[in-house]
């Protein structure tokens, strides 16, 4: 039977594929979505045929009123996305993020579905797990700007000693490490609690490392993946942060999208919390040599030996539960997938960006 579905940030990247994900199932979807210029450019994509279109802010109670009727389950997309430029415009993220889903819930006291599935972040972990040379559980130190002066890259334990970073489970308790983290944390509390106190299910999933084709790559804080893609395709090399070391897990829209699905679907999704991500785990400097390699670019990563203020060194996903309370398995890791997205990249038009960002940082003190 065919269900209406509501997604918020539809016609975002990871939006659009859920949108189709949900039409190939046989439903209704219906999508809110302001078009940031940063986000979808001069020339915002279209809305997958079949979806009725909503071009309102969330923040707006009266359109999220009308987008929200008759509508059984709802998908919280919609969020600015930037760790770094969270650190700077500061009322921008926290409007768009937590007043924009306070205003949903708001809405739904009156007009209650039966799930609201929003998307977090693995951010909010801030480091992920580590352990100590016995295999023990150990809490890193937090880096500090000496640190990064000195180039002490890699974390330690209370006694100096290094430590092994290791998949993060969802237990891992929140180390909010910047703005973005701060929001996509109240974002993710705010709807569960919500759940808790009203008769419509929350659930939430912690996102890691997102790509695929469709993202923007003109815009420097979408990701890793089209950042890199849009320098080599200027002929400029990848700009990589600290030692270029640090791991994180990429994980394919598609997979994403499936999540975001089977977590409106399953009954025992109902309160969860979720990381979705490959289960793999990659250094920034080992992605941008496989995508120079598809790109047949002779470009090498540029190293800055600088450090961001709110990055961390090293977070991947330990997915068991997903698997478990989901079903879920990623189908598309990354590099098997790269072939597809460097197709996809040649064809667009990708302004660089990352020199800007840069500077804006700097600007500010927010890089050491």
């Amino acid at each position: 039977m065919a269900t209406t579905y509501l997604v918020t940030g539809g016609l975002g990247f990871i939006g659009r594929y859920l949108c189709r994900e949900l039409l190939a199932s046989g439903h209704r979807v219906r999508v809110l979505d302001s078009v940031v210029p940063q986000v979808h450019g001069t020339r915002p994509p279209e809305a997958p045929e079949g979806t009725e279109v909503f071009r309102d802010d969330v923040r707006d109670a009266a359109a999220v009123r009308r987008a929200l009727d008759g509508v059984e389950g709802v998908f919280h997309l919609a969020a600015e996305v930037g760790v770094g430029q969270s650190m700077y415009e500061v009322e921008r993220y926290v409007s768009a993020n937590d007043v924009g889903t306070a205003v949903l819930l708001q809405e739904l006291i009156q007009r209650p579905v039966r799930r609201v599935v929003v998307a977090s972040s693995m951010s909010v972990y801030g480091e992920g797990r580590y352990r100590d040379a016995s295999g023990a559980p150990a809490r890193p130190l937090a880096r500090t700007a000496a640190d990064a002066k000195a180039r002490r890259w890699d974390p330690v334990g209370p006694d100096g000693r290094p430590l092994e970073p290791v998949p993060t489970d969802e237990e891992k308790p929140p180390d909010l490490a910047s703005i973005y983290a701060l929001t996509k944390y109240m974002q993710e509390r705010a709807v569960l609690i919500f759940g808790q106190a009203y008769p419509v299910e929350g659930v939430a999933l912690r996102l890691f490392n997102v790509f695929g084709p469709g993202q923007s790559l003109s815009n420097p804080y979408t990701g890793v993946l089209a950042n890199f893609s849009s320098r080599l395709q200027n002929e400029r090399a990848p700009l990589v942060f600290e030692d270029g070391q640090q791991r994180r897990d990429f994980v394919h829209v598609r997979d994403v999208a499936r999540a975001f699905r089977l977590a409106m679907e399953r009954p025992e999704a109902a309160g969860q919390v979720l990381n979705i991500g490959s289960g793999r785990s990659y250094t920034v400097c080992q992605v941008a040599e496989l995508l120079g390699r598809a790109l047949s670019s002779p470009l090498r990563p540029e190293i800055l030996q600088k450090a961001r203020s709110g990055d961390i060194r090293h977070c991947f996903a330990d997915i068991t539960r997903a698997r478990r309370v989901l079903g879920y398995e990623p189908q598309f890791f990354l590099e098997d997938s790269l072939e597809e997205f460097v197709e996809w990249v040649r064809r667009e038009d990708a302004a660089d960006h990352s020199d800007e960002m840069t500077q804006q940082l700097e600007a500010r003190g927010l890089v050491s």
